[in-house]
């Protein structure tokens, strides 16, 4: 153990004795590395941010019924072209078929118009919802109130305001029990929701909530709905889907043979489909940027060779004194390990600068993660390894005799 660490000191300072050369040494690492890192950041920052995105949009216990399932070929676009749209007859179906549900949600939205005195904001997303949306988590007041379930059943002019809306319309003053306008049509407001920030640069608190009635009557009766739906408890949520299925299979009358005339599927089935996706995208982007660590690779391994012709009659002194071949193997190998190890911290350093730097600049999110320092740092220490074999091994091979003829 001693004897490594003294072998270890040794290789300090060779690499401290030629700064220049040893920061040029690495400097192909700190790049690749430094690249990779910044890479995975941001696919890392992308993966959690549009995980967070259908999670929050779709429920993590809760499955979604919408009039077209997820599609990925032109063939099943087509299968799915003459779909009903789904209506509140189906909300019924499921509600009397259902023994494992816990809550039914029907919801639409529309690009619209609000105002308030002479402030006008133009295309807001206006939600209808029924009333079973006060058991999603989804919605929430920062401020004030939603409105209950008695103002969406009789249908009242009530509104909840997203926070950027709220912002935007009153400023500093108090939002709270004042009239706005949505399309032409006065709303009390009752509440601001929470704010939930930007997605990829894209504002999640631009929208206006309302009654499914007022919905329709200020958008009419066609708009599709989707449908949100909450087992009991989380365990039930299969069977729950199984049951809205047969629910929704006898209302629409199909028979056996025929394909569901609906999408039925939770954040889970989503996330799968984007991971499938992007995996393949994303390991193709990180290989093609790993190929750098294999050119710093490559100066390491010339470095070390040029370093073991320099310091020859060294080596040949150091076996004439008794120092064994593994003893030179070790010191020519640290050597190149200490070397590309530093590069990699380096790196690692300059490629989380890089991606933070970038995500405060672009909407485009970073994330760091754990593993993320630990792979390019092993990554660094398996390079210097893979590539200080060789000058280590040619060291460790030169005949003392040799080596201490040469001059």
């Amino acid at each position: 153990m001693r004897r490594a660490a003294d072998l270890t000191g040794i290789a300090l300072q060779a690499i401290w004795a030629n700064k220049l050369r040893s920061f040029l040494t690495i400097l192909g690492n700190i790049v690749a590395v430094g690249s990779i890192i910044a890479v995975v950041s941001l696919i890392q920052g992308v993966n959690d941010e549009v995980g967070g995105l259908i999670v929050s949009e779709f429920g993590a216990d809760s499955f979604t019924v919408e009039r077209v399932g997820l599609v990925t070929t032109e063939a099943e676009i087509e299968a799915t072209r003459g779909n009903p749209r789904i209506s509140l007859d189906d909300v019924l179906a499921i509600e009397r078929f259902s023994t494992h549900l816990g809550a039914i949600m029907a919801q639409s939205s529309r690009r619209g118009e609000v105002r308030y005195r002479d402030r006008l904001l133009e295309s807001v997303q206006i939600r209808g919802v029924t009333r079973d949306y006060l058991e999603f988590p989804t919605f929430t007041a920062e401020q004030g109130r939603l409105f209950s379930r008695t103002e969406t059943d009789h249908n009242r002019a009530v509104a909840v305001l997203g926070f950027d809306t709220a912002e935007r319309l009153f400023d500093q003053a108090d939002p709270l029990e004042r009239t706005i306008k949505v399309q032409g049509v006065h709303f009390r407001v009752v509440g601001v929701s929470e704010s939930t920030g930007t997605t990829f640069g894209q504002s999640q608190d631009e929208f206006v909530i309302v009654p499914m009635g007022r919905f329709r009557k200020l958008f009419g009766s066609r708009p599709s709905l989707t449908l949100m739906a909450r087992p009991e408890t989380p365990e039930q949520l299969q069977r729950a889907i199984d049951e809205a299925t047969v629910a929704l299979r006898i209302e629409r009358r199909l028979r056996p043979a025929e394909d569901d005339d609906f999408g039925l599927f939770t954040s889970d089935t989503v996330l799968g489909i984007y991971e499938q996706a992007t995996t393949g995208i994303f390991a193709v982007l990180v290989g093609i940027v790993a190929l750098s660590l294999v050119v710093g690779g490559i100066v390491i391994m010339n470095i070390m060779l040029m370093v073991v012709s320099e310091r020859t009659r060294e080596i040949g002194l150091r076996k004439a004194l008794g120092a064994r071949k593994r003893d030179l193997l070790w010191q020519i190998l640290a050597e190149s390990v200490i070397l590309s190890v530093l590069g990699g911290l380096v790196g690692t350093g300059l490629g989380f600068g890089v991606a933070m730097a970038l995500s405060s600049l672009t909407p485009v999110p970073a994330a760091v993660h754990l593993w993320s320092i630990v792979l390019g740092i092993s990554m660094a220490a398996v390079v210097g390894v893979f590539f200080g074999l060789y000058p280590a091994s040619r060291a460790a091979a030169l005949d003392p005799i040799t080596a201490l003829g040469r001059n």
